[in-house]
């Protein structure tokens, strides 16, 4: 359904490279999660059991740096099926802390951490399963695709989140860090 079928705006939360503090902060919001869902339909999410990055979106909010190949191939879903895409928290606002592997060579960075380092993890044909391939460099979501609008913060606290997502539910502008940009 969209937000015309059923009076309430298709929300999803992505989490891409990063620490998770975005969704803990989205979290923070407490009882206004309760307001949020009168509103808005989660319909994807770490909170919501989908598989596949669902159509017709209406705010998607993208935590985290792209960081490999498969955060390439959900970016390019989440773009092509959202109406607006904003970038959440400072690491998919500009790589943050996430992007520090990039002054590293990415194959001396996994051969340190997966083959030499303690533990032991698949080699060869196997390790493709099971880790997805690395970018040559982390990248913030802007350089990957258009962004709407930043909601900067490491990571945002819960009263801005709620502004923004507030500003949207009500189809207000929202001014996020300079830019204006209205739901609807």
């Amino acid at each position: 359904m969209t937000a015309e079928q059923n009076g309430k705006i298709r929300l999803a939360t992505v989490w891409l490279g990063g620490c998770s503090g975005c969704h803990m902060s989205f979290l923070d919001l407490d009882e206004k999660l309760l307001e949020l869902a009168r509103h808005a339909e989660i319909v994807y999410g770490p909170l919501v059991d989908a598989k596949e990055f669902p159509e017709q979106v209406d705010v998607t909010l993208v935590e985290g740096a792209v960081t490999n190949v498969e955060n390439l191939e959900l970016v390019e879903k989440i773009r092509e099926r959202s109406k607006l895409v904003i970038s959440f928290g400072d690491c998919a606002v500009t790589g943050n802390v996430t992007s520090l592997r990039n002054y590293f060579k990415v194959n001396d960075l996994l051969t340190a951490v997966y083959h030499a380092g303690p533990g032991t993890a698949p080699h060869g044909p196997e390790a493709v399963e099971v880790l997805p391939a690395l970018l040559p460099k982390v990248l913030p979501l802007h350089q990957v695709t258009s962004v709407d609008a930043y909601l900067p913060g490491c990571p945002p606290d819960a009263d801005r989140i709620w502004h923004a997502v507030e500003c949207l539910l009500r189809g207000e502008p929202v001014a996020l860090e300079g830019q204006e940009r209205t739901f609807g």
